[in-house]
């Protein structure tokens, strides 16, 4: 049987000097002192009287004496059950951080400028509540349930999941097997498991990409608008003066422009199969002509494969990594699909840069964690991926055409509409001119509706005004609610905002993502 330790670990207490005096009234100071400086908070146990005599090899009577003077001060609560702790009526101790921040606040000229910078993302990056529009909530029949549950206490109890030494950086080659073989199946993906990467999600592909492709002052072709969280690594990785914003119409990216602002440019990141956030896909006359600009320039091509699985009417397009799978660079993830807080995603790397990958992954975190990744390959492997596609796919269909109808009819379109493209998890509604999105997502989000601004994708002084809509997970008559809830603060934005008699966008309202015959 265990035996249970007679000791405690007590850092932030000093060791008590018996020539100073009284050891009782050295250790009242030592623990009152924790608490005002937030070492010890409301609420937080203390050893036992004997335990901490061990400790500090004095009698028990002391530790008694200097519990019992705290108690009386209102410092600690002792009760017979729960033993001795910080007093929780102790709400000043908030104060301290108060204080705390107001004396760094001070210093705040001493904070490193790319410290501003990673701030600034964080508060961007702050997920939304799970309730409608916020992207990727799997519930119900949009989650994997019980199946997933199953495969994973398969895999972990004794299986290859098991806890274990540090493993490849690679990731775990049943996962990688399984990849390259749906990729293969359902993006025409050219690989080999040796080319899989395996990584936390998409937002970590796109960091590995920016590191081993972008030297100091490359520059790099990135899509306006664009996902805010490729704009991000390059302005934090200092790629701000190199970024080559290029506009994005009905065809997706503007190659022929990338070609005339940066022709050398050392990478394009894009979203060819459903751009983000407008939905568009990449033309075939644009596929063909960013592959032959790579092509000739010996370029890169970072493909960020968002949403393909999800078109509701035809079938996905194929990879550009397919085409010319010497010269891209193939993102994709199951986080969107399956479930975000899975953290599972994948790089497929041409074979001259899986080293390049491999060393950058092993410096950023080592090696992804194998458990899941065990679970993820058993779940392709046996068939479940594509089951669980087509089940989403029918159900986001249904919900993208219920939350269409229910903006149609209680948002006039002079003020706003909708760009529904037909494939992913959201849609765009875009809004008057006069009218600022930020704003109109704070409203909403008081209102208890989750919305993100388009405004922030695009590069400064070409904005437009829009909303990122997500509609997986939600029912329709929670849909139907947070929609018309979404309405009545479009409409109080609307009556308060100047200008608000002649909207200025209403003469631009040409939706850039109409479909192509």
């Amino acid at each position: 049987m265990a035996r249970t330790a007679r000791t405690a670990d007590l850092p932030w207490l000093s060791t008590l000097d018996r020539n100073s005096g009284s050891l009782s009234r050295q250790l009242v100071s030592a623990l009152r002192d924790a608490v005002s400086k937030g070492v010890l908070h409301p609420g937080d146990a203390l050893p036992s009287t004997r335990t901490l005599s061990e400790t500090l090899q004095i009698s028990r009577g002391t530790v008694v004496e200097a519990y019992e003077q705290l108690i009386a001060e209102g410092v600690l609560d002792s009760t017979d059950r729960a033993g001795t702790s910080v007093a929780r009526a102790l709400a000043p101790q908030a104060g301290v951080g108060v204080l705390n921040r107001k004396r760094h606040s001070k210093k705040a000229s001493e904070v490193p400028e790319r410290a501003h910078v990673y701030a600034q993302i964080a508060r961007e990056f702050r997920p939304l509540p799970p309730v409608p529009f916020a992207i990727s909530v799997p519930i119900g029949t949009t989650a994997p349930g019980e199946i997933w549950r199953r495969l994973g206490n398969r895999t972990r109890a004794r299986g290859p999941g098991a806890p274990a030494g540090y493993a490849d950086p690679l990731g775990a080659l049943a996962l990688r097997r399984a990849i390259a073989g749906h990729v293969r199946k359902s993006r025409s993906v050219r690989c080999e498991p040796e080319q899989v990467v395996v990584t936390s999600g998409t937002q970590q592909g796109l960091y590995l990409a920016c590191q081993v492709l972008l030297g100091a002052r490359d520059q790099v072709w990135v899509e306006n608008p664009a996902y805010r969280g490729i704009t991000a690594i390059l302005d934090s990785m200092g790629h701000r003066e190199t970024i080559v914003r290029l506009p994005v119409d009905a065809e997706g990216i503007d190659v022929a422009a990338g070609v005339r602002m940066a022709p050398r440019a050392r990478a394009a990141f894009v979203t060819p199969s459903h751009q983000y956030p407008l939905g568009m896909p990449l033309s075939m006359s644009r596929r063909n002509a960013l592959l032959a600009w790579a092509r000739s320039t010996g370029s890169w091509i970072v493909e960020d494969d968002y949403d393909s699985e999800l078109r509701y009417e035809g079938h996905p397009f194929p990879s550009l990594q397919g085409e010319t799978p010497e010269r891209v660079v193939y993102l994709g993830t199951f986080s969107k699909v399956l479930f975000p807080s899975l953290r599972l995603g994948y790089v497929i790397a041409p074979a001259e840069l899986v080293d390049a990958f491999c060393g950058a992954r092993i410096l950023m975190d080592r090696h992804p964690p194998s458990a899941d990744q065990y679970a993820l390959a058993a779940f392709i492997e046996e068939g479940h991926l594509e089951r669980h596609i087509r089940r989403v796919r029918k159900a986001y269909g249904e919900q993208r055409h219920h939350l269409i109808r229910t903006l149609e009819r209680i948002l006039p379109s002079e003020v706003a509409w909708i760009d529904p493209g037909d494939q992913g998890m959201h849609l765009v509604l875009w809004l008057a001119d006069c009218l600022d999105d930020r704003y109109v997502s704070e409203q909403a989000a008081q209102a208890g509706v989750s919305v993100r601004a388009v405004s922030p994708m695009y590069a400064a002084g070409t904005e437009r005004m829009g909303l990122v809509l997500g509609f997986s997970g939600f029912g329709h008559a929670q849909m139907t609610s947070s929609a018309e809830r979404l309405a009545h603060v479009i409409h109080e934005v609307m009556r308060t905002s100047p200008g608000n008699t002649a909207p200025r966008r209403k003469a631009s309202r040409g939706k850039p993502t109409s479909r192509r015959s």
